[in-house]
């Protein structure tokens, strides 16, 4: 065999070089796909969206109320500047669809695709014991994962767009073919926690019809629990003793927040004659359901929220930010951070050595990265609230609603949105963009970044309180 000269040996080491570095930045950097993927989608629906054929009348959409709703639309929140049906055409709306439903379908996919992730950089003990514990996608490929995403977004979909499609035909006179748009508009809208609709007051015209708002309550609801809940749920409804410690976390405190979340605003809006004192008695409770449910991401609205209470605005704060489950289209920072940081409280007051949910032990490091999302999403709010009080005319308890409803991805709005300054608007585009993708992005680099140390330093106790 000839000996290989220098020049070969050089092109040789290069190409292993590159190749190394290529597996690198594909293993160490999975974030940088996912955000470059969303910010992609958002760039294209801008462009789309900023054509004069998704406009309605003469001219085209600014930028900026293009680069604004597509950002709402792929972070699936609802915050819009301009009016849905009376300043999109037909096709302006049909992008936002879509690009509802491409942030949805890639939020649940993602979420779990990083739960694999995570699953398969532990040892084989541990991924062994993740995938019993949380028995939904386990040690699968991330085909079975998508398909099974695509199949659970389309059931639940097209249930919903049939159940409102017939009501909106038969009950308020609508032909077959604008019943079945306004159906499969707010069914994916729904399903996906966007919170868009295709009426100036958003559902204010339907706020005592159950056959409109329980429906897309219920599609709010299953969206937010996540995919893998929906999953197990799918496979072991009938044994609820057998459901992992997530499914468990998950459905309680989305049992709790919700049942808080109707009485709270049923009670603080009852006499309110700008809200719930307009209706009847269930017509009231369905309002306050409805908003406990909205409020959880999903930014529908059959109130005005500008005449709420200050009060009820600081409820509302509190369910935005910590929205619902995980790997599901809903936002702020998950039932299951906020249970898990309350369990580590009880743990800490009652004195006990370890932190344990469902007879189930806590390792430390994930109630310190529920600790870590939970204070980085207060730095963010609080950052970007003081932003806004300090440079616009606006009070801090208006500022702190819209902040954090973009936070959240939730998209209900005290009415300031459209009125804020452009510099207003883009720190809310950060916002959402931020609410939708920093605490999956967060907790996968905490999961997936562990550095062992082979030396302790000396303990230390500051005097706390």
């Amino acid at each position: 065999m000839p000996p290989i000269g220098p020049r070969a040996r050089y092109r040789a080491s290069i190409a292993r070089y590159g190749a190394r570095s290529a597996r690198l930045v594909r293993l160490r950097h999975p974030a940088q796909i996912i955000i470059t993927a969303f910010a992609a989608a958002i760039v294209v629906g801008t462009v789309l969206l900023a054509l004069p054929v998704a406009r309605q009348g003469d001219g085209r959409a600014t930028v900026l109320e293009a680069a604004f709703t597509a950002t709402s639309a792929v972070c699936v929140t609802g915050h819009i500047v301009v009016d849905t049906p009376e300043y999109w055409s037909t096709f302006g709306e049909l992008v936002i669809l879509g690009l509802i439903q491409v942030g949805g379908f890639g939020i649940m996919t993602v979420a779990s695709m990083v739960g694999l992730l995570i699953s398969r950089r532990m040892g084989l003990r541990s991924r062994l014991v993740a995938a019993a514990e949380t028995k939904s996608v386990g040690l699968g490929d991330l085909r079975s994962v998508v398909v099974g995403v695509a199949k659970v977004s389309v059931a639940f979909e097209a249930v919903t767009a049939m159940l409102l499609g017939g009501r909106f035909m038969i009950g308020y006179d609508e032909s077959a073919g604008r019943a079945a748009y306004l159906g499969v508009f707010h069914a994916v809208s729904s399903f996906n926690n966007a919170g868009f609709a295709l009426f100036s007051d958003n559902l204010v015209g339907f706020a005592d019809d159950p056959w409109i708002c329980l429906p897309i309550a219920a599609a709010v609801i299953f969206g937010g629990l996540g995919f893998p809940v929906l999953f197990e749920l799918r496979r072991q409804y009938r044994r609820p003793r057998g459901w992992s410690l997530h499914t468990k976390l998950t459905l309680s405190m989305t049992v709790l927040l919700l049942s808080v979340g109707t009485v709270f605003v049923s009670a603080n809006e009852w006499t309110n004659p700008g809200t719930l004192g307009r209706l009847d008695v269930p017509g009231r409770l369905l309002a306050g359901f409805f908003h406990s449910v909205a409020a959880r991401t999903a930014g529908f609205n059959t109130v005005d929220i500008d005449a709420m209470d200050p009060g009820t605005w600081l409820g509302l704060d509190v369910m935005m930010f910590i929205g619902g489950g995980s790997a599901g289209t809903a936002g702020g920072i998950k039932v299951t951070t906020f249970a898990l940081l309350f369990f580590v409280i009880y743990a800490e007051v009652r004195g006990d050595p370890e932190v344990t949910v469902f007879d189930r032990r806590i390792d430390p490091r994930v109630w310190r990265q529920a600790l870590t999302v939970a204070l980085v999403s207060v730095a963010v709010v609080v950052t970007s609230a003081v932003v806004l009080v300090e440079t616009t005319r606006f009070g801090t308890d208006v500022v702190l609603f819209e902040v954090i409803s973009a936070f959240g991805t939730v998209g209900l709005s005290a009415g300031i949105t459209a009125d804020l300054p452009p510099h207003g608007q883009m720190v809310l585009i950060l916002l959402m963009f931020v609410g939708r993708l920093g605490p999956i992005m967060l907790v996968s680099a905490l999961a997936l970044r562990d550095r062992p140390r082979l030396y302790r330093h000396p303990e230390g106790r500051p005097l706390i309180g």
